[in-house]
């Protein structure tokens, strides 16, 4: 089977935000992945989650014109995921090693408990 496609998952225990605005924060590491992979993107946006409606956390996304890369927190329980989903010439696991390298770097202590990498747009072929 041939696959245009890829999803890279990362899921991390142990969230602790490394700056006062943790939204803004982790759409720089996305956009910074994005570009320095060479994919193209379209569009970001953040949304922070204050808990009123939502549990206290964020959602970030960075549209390319590949697909897209996000990472979703919920902060107090300390649970970050992200993914990165590219098909065509973007290298999906490289987006996703460069966000990890950035989100070690800035926080020692969390945790990688499971990364997960899924062919995707299966043509059957």
């Amino acid at each position: 089977m041939s696959a245009q496609g890829k999803q890279v998952t990362l899921d991390y225990i142990g969230w602790q935000s490394p700056e006062q605005d943790e939204t803004a924060w982790i759409l720089a590491v996305l956009r910074r992945a994005v570009q320095q992979s060479g994919a193209r993107e379209v569009h970001a946006h953040a949304e922070t989650f204050d808990g009123t409606i939502s549990p206290p956390g964020f959602a970030a996304i960075v549209l390319i014109d590949e697909s897209h890369v996000s990472a979703h927190c919920y902060s107090q329980r300390g649970l970050l995921a992200v993914d990165a989903f590219t098909c065509g010439d973007t290298d999906a696991d490289q987006i996703a090693d460069l966000i990890h390298a950035d989100i070690i770097a800035a926080i020692p202590s969390i945790k990688l408990v499971k990364r997960n990498s899924v062919e995707r747009f299966v043509n059957g072929e």
